[in-house]
């Protein structure tokens, strides 16, 4: 496996991240988008990675009755499809390249967004129970997840909280829950076009140190500041996106 250093990478951003209840997958991205590796290899890379980062979370949130199952299944009625049909959808590696490096400033942005943090007596009316508003909600996101090979969540989490579309915590495990249905659905859709070219020993250590970082993170009691943690990612995110897009443009 060649560019050992990734591996070193991951495992402290899982580890990082993790310690405060961060996924991080928009940084694995970043990373793996300075690297000149088969774009195949990105997107496949950084969706199997997000779904071991969330499925932890997934599970307590289920456990804790913190999921609005009434009203994530809008979203994720329509997302899941919609991720599916980005993953299978052909497009030339620098296209790719073009879109990872838009959708990474996009994201930067919308990180380093500070949202007020809402109660229950908050949460503005209008947006409860809005299936149509929250179906091309998660569609668009779920097409641009499975195209770019995110979760989505750093776009739906942001535009959750503008929205007040509900408490930070359901927010959050929403959040979640959308990041693994789109990944598994964009990993489906990426089985019919997998390059030869990529290095699946490469993919499964990435993994692994995701998995080992992200345990080892969980487990202690670590006092980050998690907007200091959102903001540093911003940044790391920026400056992936440029240089993408001065490497593509």
């Amino acid at each position: 496996m060649g560019h050992w250093e990734i591996f070193l990478f991951f495992l402290i951003i899982a580890f990082v991240y993790s310690s405060v209840g961060f996924g991080g997958g928009s940084s694995y991205l970043a990373v793996l988008a300075m690297y000149n590796l088969p774009y195949q290899e990105i997107r496949l890379t950084a969706l199997v990675c997000n779904i071991i980062v969330v499925v932890g979370g997934v599970f307590i949130y289920i456990k804790n009755k913190q999921i609005d199952w009434k009203k994530i299944l809008p979203i994720a009625f329509v997302s899941v499809p919609m991720a599916y049909l980005g993953a299978v959808l052909k497009i030339s590696q620098e296209t790719f390249f073009l879109i990872l490096g838009i959708t990474l400033i996009v994201a930067a942005l919308l990180l380093w967004i500070k949202t007020e943090t809402k109660n229950e007596g908050e949460i503005s009316e209008n947006t409860k129970g809005s299936f149509i508003r929250n179906g091309f909600l998660g569609g668009g996101i779920g097409f641009l997840s499975g195209l770019v090979g995110i979760g989505g969540g750093i776009f739906l989490s942001p535009l959750l909280n503008l929205m007040k579309w509900d408490t930070p915590r359901k927010i959050a495990a929403t959040s979640s829950v959308f990041i693994l249905v789109n990944s598994i659905s964009g990993i489906v859709g990426q089985l019919s076009g997998l390059s030869a070219d990529m290095d699946y020993f490469r993919i499964l250590s990435l993994c692994f140190a995701v998995f080992i970082g992200g345990q080892i993170g969980s487990r202690m009691s670590l006092k980050w500041n998690p907007l200091v943690i959102k903001r540093m990612t911003a940044v790391l995110v920026l400056v992936a996106g440029i240089n993408v897009l001065i490497k593509y443009w």
